[in-house]
């Protein structure tokens, strides 16, 4: 069962991962993140589906994703080549406080969490000196009794990273961020996900989306599985579970109207859906992090 990964950040508000070798675990899946989520590559060579746009990885490359942004990563050739990862996801806010001595690095970050148009697609000139810094705060990230005291440790990395990071981009005046040329397959599959963008708030029809890019229906859903390795229905599904997500943590609307409002009229599968992505009620999600508040108040 494909599930969506809504990472808990309720508890603790930021979550470390570093050298993960996801070679023989690995499973492609939509999914997001309550948090910002920052992906760096250390080896494996694939692609990431990202705001309607499919970006080459390999390593070096870092990811930037939005908090709910809806993402998919494909590595080629599993087991052949190693896939291994280190990622951080947390809570941004959380992040832009610690950064408030720093206007400069501040607004870098804050164009990174929230400016529509900023890059998400990094590609660092110097892996070494990725490495070296990665390494160099490792040893002071070990799990701790004081969660105060980690969770400030986890900070000081995160700030170091994100100047890294700054400081990578501004020697050529811009971000390292290319998009280069898209086989044909992988540009239709692009049409595909603005398509959907536009439209996954509607009952869906294979045959008007087809009509709308001038292909057939068979053609069009056979062009996509190839580009993204899912189906448009599967993609569909998890479009719509990414904004019911959002709209529950960020407006009062009753559940059944968040259904209806991302094109899934009949409420009793609307809520059926929701779990089977997500592992929770529509009606627990929204109060998840009212209740986690309430255990953590003496």
């Amino acid at each position: 069962m494909k599930q969506m990964n809504y990472l808990n950040l309720n508890r603790h508000p930021v979550q470390l991962s570093f050298y993960k070798d996801r070679t023989n675990e690995f499973v492609e899946i939509y999914h997001a993140h309550q948090g910002m989520e920052l992906l760096y590559v250390h080896e494996g060579q694939g692609t990431a589906v990202v705001e309607q746009q499919i970006f080459q990885m390999s390593p070096g490359t870092v990811f930037c994703f939005k908090p709910f942004q809806l993402h998919r990563i494909r590595i080629g050739e599993l087991p052949k080549q190693p896939y291994v990862r280190s990622l951080f996801v947390f809570e941004p806010a959380v992040l832009d406080e610690t950064l408030a001595p720093f206007p400069g690095l501040r607004a870098f970050f804050q164009a990174l969490w929230k400016d529509p148009l900023a890059p998400q697609v990094y590609r660092t000139p110097d892996p070494a000196a990725m490495d070296a810094l990665l390494r160099s705060h490792l040893p002071r990230l070990a799990p701790k009794e004081d969660a105060e005291l980690l969770l400030e440790e986890q900070l000081l990395f995160l700030t170091a990273f994100v100047h890294h990071l700054k400081s990578a981009a501004e020697p050529a005046g811009s971000p390292l961020t290319e998009h280069p040329a898209l086989p044909k397959a992988s540009a239709t599959a692009e049409k595909i996900m603005a398509w959907i963008e536009k439209h996954y708030m509607e009952p869906f029809e294979l045959e008007r989306l087809a009509q709308e890019i001038h292909l057939s229906p068979n053609h069009v859903s056979a062009v996509f599985r190839q580009s993204v390795g899912s189906s448009i229905t599967e993609y569909l599904t998890a479009r719509r579970i990414r904004q019911a997500c959002w709209l529950l943590r960020t407006t009062d609307k009753p559940v059944q109207d968040i259904g209806r409002a991302v094109g899934l009229g009949n409420f009793s599968y609307f809520c059926q859906l929701f779990k089977k992505q997500v592992g929770l009620t529509p009606n627990r999600f929204k109060r998840e992090p009212y209740e986690a508040d309430s255990k953590r108040k003496p």
